[in-house]
Parts: C-alpha cells; structure tokens; sequence
C-alpha cells in the first residue's frame, strides 16, 4: 500500500477508535495499539508532508501557542436560560408555553418536550464548513466569544469532519466537560508534579479549554456533548424539525450526545424525568447541575418568543444547590467502632444539597492542614445527593483576626484513653479497645467470635440489646451475666438464654493464643497472637514486658545478624521472630493504657483460666529481665513433632477444598509454623489460585513454592491422626 493511502486508512481508523471511545464510552483496541496506530501516522506524514490535512488526527496534539485569544461573533446569540426551581415553577412554565401558543393560533395539543440533562461545564459553539471544523469559541457574554479553535481542535471527542450530508455552514453547541474519574486522575498528575490541584471538574474543564497553548489542553481529558443549534446556512431541508430528533442527527453525524433524555407530554411527565434523573445523579460520570426542558417542535420557537436575554421555549430545572459559605463554628470529635478518631466541622447551619447542614466531615488531621482550615473561617460546603456534608476548602481572604487552629486531643473523647497516632498512618486512635464505648460493640463481637473465645450464640443483634442497656460495659460483664438477664432481651426465649449461658462460662479456659487474640490489640492477628503466646507463655509476661527494650533489642539483633550475614557467621536469635515493631509499638500502647489492663485483671478473677501453649511450661510471672521467653532469645514453646517440624510455610491464593484457616491449622499439627509474610527464612510458599504478591516474592527470593497436593504428600507418611 502506498504511503497516501496508508495515511488516510490510519486517520479513518484512529478517527473511528476516537468515536468508540469519545462519543460512545466503549474503547475498541487498547490503548497501546491506538498509541501505535497514533505514532506511525505521526511518523508517515512527517515523511509526507504533501499529504498534510487539517483534518488529521495528528492535529489534535495543539498547534502553535496563541498570544491571546481573537473575538468571536456569534452569527445567532448564545442566550442563558431562565431557571425553575420547584414543581410550581415547572408547571408555571408549561402553562406560559401554551397560552403564547394559543396566542399564536396554534392548537397545544400537540406540544410535547425534550428533557435533557443541564452538564455542569462550559458553553461553547462549533463551525463546520462544509462539513470540517473551521471554528471553535466560547460563549463569552452571548454575542462575542473568545476563539479557542486550535483548543478545541485538541478535543478528541470534537469531530473533524462530520458524517453525511450537511448544511454548507452548520454552527452545533455544546458544552465541554471532564469526566469526574479523568478529572482524579489530573489531580492526582498535578500534586505528583508539585503543581497546585483543581477545585472542580467545571474549572479544571475550563481552564484547560483557555489555554493559550493547545499543547496542554490536548493532554486534558476534556469531552464534549451538542445540545443546540446555532448558525445553520442554507437550510437545506436536512436538518430535523424536533429537537429530540435534531439530537438523534447529531449522533448520526458523528457528534457526541448525551444518552439520557425524554420526550415529555405536559409538566408531570418531566417532573418525573426531573425526579428520575436526581435520583440516579450520583452514579453520573460527571457534573450536572439540573435539567433542561425544551419545546420539542423547533418551528414553533419564534412564535413561543423570548424574554429578555433569554428564550421562553426551553427552561433550565435546577437541583438545590451542592455547594454553598457558611462558617466553621468549631471541630468535635467522633470516636468510631474501631477507634478511630474523625474531625467533623461543627458549621453554621446551611441549606445546601436540599438539606440544613450543620455538620460536615475532615476526614482527618492531614485533612486539616491540607485545606488549611481555621476555627472561624468562611468555608466552601458541599453535599451532593446522599453523600455525607464535606468541607471543601477554605476562604482565606475573609478570614478574620480570631481564627485559631484546632489540634487533636491526646486522650480519647469517649472514654478518656490515650489517643495515639502511629507512625505513617492518617488516623489517629483511642487505645482504650476494652474499655471505650464507642467500641464497646465492636470488641464484644470480636471476643466472642469463634476463633477467639468462641461464644456461640453471642450476635450482633443480642450484642447491640447489651450495649443499648447497658448491661455489659467490658468483655469481663459477659461472665456475670445470668440467664434471667438474657431471657429479658429481645427474641431471646429462656432456652436460648440457657444455652448463652453455656457457651459463655464454656469459655473460661480458652487457650493463650485465643485469649490474646480476643483482646482485639491493634495489628495482634491470630498468628501473630500465636507466635506471642509461644513466647510469652503467659497474660501477666505480655503486661510486665519492656516493650520500648524488646523494640530496641530486636533492631540492634537484626542489625548485627545482617553484618554477621554479610561475613558468614552464626546468627543471634532474635526476640519475637515474626513480630515487627508496628506490631510491637500497638501492644506497647494497648499494655500501657490502665483501662486495658483493668479489664484484663477484671477477666482473670472473674474465674477466665487461660491455658499455655501445647509445649510451654506454665509460667506464674514474668522473667527477671522483664522480657519474654528464654533469656537466650530461644523459644520456649516446644515444636510439636512431625514432618514439617522446623519448617515455615506461608499459605497464599484459594486452595481447593481447604480454606486457609484449615490449611494453617494442618500445617501447625504437623510441626511447622505459619508466617504471615514470606522472607528469606520462609522454608516454603503454599499457593493456590490467584496467588499475589506472597507469591510473586517467593520467586524473587527463590523460595520454593508447593501446591496442595506436595503438602500433602509432604506430610502423608507422618503418623500423627489429621
């Protein structure tokens, strides 16, 4: 094939993956290949240059930089819209339609409406010249537009050429926009470049479109959907007569139009569309700030009128406002199930999104400092459909004299706890787990679960009924309560009542792994809880420990074994192998907190009799040093005889007939021991299907990896009973 014609089956071909993608949101080649395609017709028309064509894709990567932007005048005035704000409005409009029709000697019986939705962007009007884009401008005030043609150009939804017959001068209008996941991904671009962040979509689409160099604004995700009709010479018969079908024609010319949209019979039928079209707002890709009614019989226009600047045949519905100023009176603090404590701004109520909003979520210090927010500040407040209030940002222009920071409290709102924030996280939280009742749930439910001190029967629901009446404070309530006490609460009959009571004194000697599980520290999962039992051996040895020494004593082991490494040497043990010092700082809080360990005396004499590990000796107090285990730093649980004796195996992916539980319980009764994380001492990596990262990182450690079956061959000659 020769280069001409290569050339113009590439620009067709990229012109079509353009159109899938732009107009009709369903890409057909990935993106490498459109990059591909896009690179050797870049490549072909520099060799060729007579083949140059303003209609070439390539074109849309921005010509040369304006100085400023030319005036343009609009051939047919771009009018603003009157609004409708409720129902009364809307049906105030419908019956102005029909009385100037009547007017007019035309019988309304025939009206009808094209609903169509009101994008939150920017106006702007398109001339094509027989069909090619010659000229692109804004709305400006109406009647003069600024020319941002080579802008515009740059817009890939924009099409080049339009498809079929057309008027020889056809003026389409629409609105340029940014789809609300493309406009995340220029922020987020933007602040890895150090470059200040958009507010909005509405901005970010508009100051792409003034850019003075199309270069930039080739590298925004702008798109593009017509609404109206503007300039059209001569009218040749081709263009349609109702605008719901001028919309349709569009579509057919290659022009991006929005999907959404009605053809409605009087003010009912677009209330409903109204009412419709909010109710699915939110899960728009981007910004619409209403609704837009026009009289669908086009040549009926003129005889409807205008009024003033605006057009009596079309009405703008608009949705309650999602932004709006108020004042930020002050910060409170909410304490989460979890423990988590979230800033919530404590504003001057607002109407705003349909609502009064009087408070309004930070999300977090860091949030704070990011929008630089001041008690005494004017604020910016949005809420759009039933997303919770945010405080978007700040006006420090209006800030006044007595604005003062707000700082997170040290101690827990709720319960007076320490609140902590650990290194590299966002949130800070109360430590206080056993003892706060804003997690009072929430740790109830965690004790009780199966793996922990197993109560069967415990729930959620009967939970919620003991945490609303007050009947049990901490974990160590459970063990008083009575079965007379049980029956009382909701749906709970005395047979049931007998049988929680059961299952709850059932509980009292759990094993020291589940027991310190139970406790619900921060970051102490049930292997974690099992290495710590292996060396604590018992409760108290975890309250009485040195945590900040084990914490120092472990960095300078790991630090001494990786120069002995280097040279070849034995190791030193190390104290609480598997247990990292994130892990170690939360016990440390969670130990240091008097509540906490109240609750833990307070189940211990209320008859809890937690049994040591298989193979640990049963110790009555912590060792002299104050630190845990062997003072030699060797484990003092005894590995359980069996083929996989010595052996650490991490379990990653879906295994096949076997949940990972069960494979970890397996492995730990055949002598091996489960790691969380693979490292160059994991002996083997147990992967089923859909193996991540686990096993991603044993192939660059050179780990072995085994499958089901190899584990159990591995283990089927040993003569323990599974």
């Amino acid at each position: 094939m020769n280069a001409p014609a290569r050339i113009q089956r590439l620009r067709e071909e990229i012109e079509r993956h353009n159109h899938a993608y732009y107009v009709l949101d369903a890409p057909t080649v990935p993106d490498a290949e459109y990059d591909r395609l896009f690179r050797e017709l870049q490549a072909l028309e520099a060799r060729h240059p007579e083949c140059a064509s303003p209609d070439s894709p390539t074109r849309r990567v921005g010509g040369q930089p304006a100085s400023q932007f030319g005036a343009v005048r609009h051939a047919v005035p771009m009018l603003s819209l009157s609004n409708a704000f409720d129902d009364d409005d809307v049906r105030g409009f419908d019956r102005r339609v029909r009385e100037a029709l009547r007017a007019s000697g035309i019988d309304d019986g025939g009206l009808r409406y094209c609903a169509e939705l009101k994008f939150d962007g920017l106006a702007v009007s398109l001339l094509y010249e027989n069909g090619r884009f010659a000229r692109g401008a804004t709305r400006g005030d109406g009647a003069v537009g600024e020319d941002v043609t080579g802008n515009l150009r740059a817009v890939r939804a924009i099409p080049l050429k339009l498809a079929g017959p057309v008027p020889r001068r056809l003026e389409v209008r629409g609105e340029v926009l940014m789809y609300h996941a493309d406009f995340e991904r220029l922020n987020q671009a933007q602040n890895a470049r150090g470059e200040k962040a958009f507010v909005n979509p509405r901005n970010a689409a508009a100051g792409s479109l003034r850019q003075l160099d199309p270069a930039v604004t080739a590298h925004r995700p702008l798109r593009f959907f017509a609404y109206g009709l503007g300039e059209a010479a001569p009218d040749d018969g081709t263009i349609p007569a109702r605008h719901s079908a001028l919309l349709d024609w569009f579509a057919v010319l290659g022009l991006p139009v929005g999907a959404r949209r009605s053809v409605c019979a009087d003010a009912d039928g677009l209330l409903a569309f109204y009412r419709a079209v909010g109710d699915a707002r939110a899960s728009l890709p981007y910004d619409i700030d209403g609704v837009v009614y026009k009289v669908d019989q086009r040549d009926w226009h003129e005889a409807i009128g205008y009024v003033a600047r605006a057009p009596r045949f079309a009405v703008a519905h608009k949705f309650p406002a999602e932004e709006a100023l108020t004042e930020l009176l002050g910060v409170d603090v909410q304490v989460g199930r979890t423990g988590v404590l979230t800033p919530v701004a404590r504003l001057r109520p607002v109407f705003v999104g349909g609502v009064t909003v009087t408070n309004a979520t930070l999300h977090n210090e860091d949030e704070l400092l990011r929008k630089d927010l001041m008690i005494g500040d004017t604020v910016v407040v949005r809420r759009a459909g039933d997303v919770i209030p945010e405080v978007v940002r700040a006006l420090p222009e209006r800030r006044p004299p007595s604005a003062h920071r707000f700082t997170m409290p040290a101690r827990c709102p709720v319960c007076g706890s320490s609140a902590v924030r650990p290194e590299g996280e966002a949130a800070w939280r109360c430590v206080g787990g056993l003892f706060c009742k804003a997690q009072r749930a929430q740790a109830l439910l965690h004790f009780a679960q199966r793996r922990a001190m197993d109560i069967e029967g415990l729930g959620e629901r009967i939970v919620e009924q003991l945490v609303e009446r007050d009947l049990v404070q901490t974990p160590a309530d459970l063990y008083r309560l009575d079965a007379d006490t049980l029956a009382a609460l909701d749906r709970m009959g005395a047979k049931s009542a007998s049988n929680l009571v059961a299952s709850i004194d059932g509980s009292r000697r759990p094993s020291l792994a589940r027991f310190l599980f139970a406790l619900g520290i921060r970051h102490v999962g049930e292997e974690v809880a099992r290495v710590l039992a292996a060396e604590l051996r018992d409760v108290r040895t975890l309250l009485a420990a040195d945590w900040t020494a084990l914490i120092a004593a472990k960095a300078a082991a790991q630090k001494e074994n990786a120069r002995r490494r280097a040279r070849a040497e034995a190791l030193l043990p190390v104290p609480l192998e598997g247990v990292g010092p994130e892990i170690m700082s939360s016990i440390a809080s969670f130990t240091a907190e008097a509540h906490n360990r109240e609750v833990i005396e307070r189940l211990l004499g209320c008859g809890i009799d937690v049994q040591p590990e298989e193979g640990a000796p049963r110790n009555t107090g912590a060792p002299a040093d104050g630190r845990p285990g062997d003072p030699n730093g060797r484990s003092s649980a005894a590995a359980l005889p069996g083929r996989l004796a010595g052996q650490t195996i991490v379990v990653t992916g879906t295994l096949d007939g076997l949940s990972r539980d069960e494979a970890q319980d397996l492995i730990r009764r055949h002598g091996g021991s489960v790691a969380g994380s693979v490292s160059r001492r994991t002996s083997y990596v147990l992967a089923g299907e859909n193996a991540g990262s686990k096993l991603a990182r044993a192939t660059e450690l050179g780990v072995p990896v085994i499958d089901q079956k190899q584990l159990l061959r591995m283990i089927e000659e040993d003569g323990q009973d599974d």
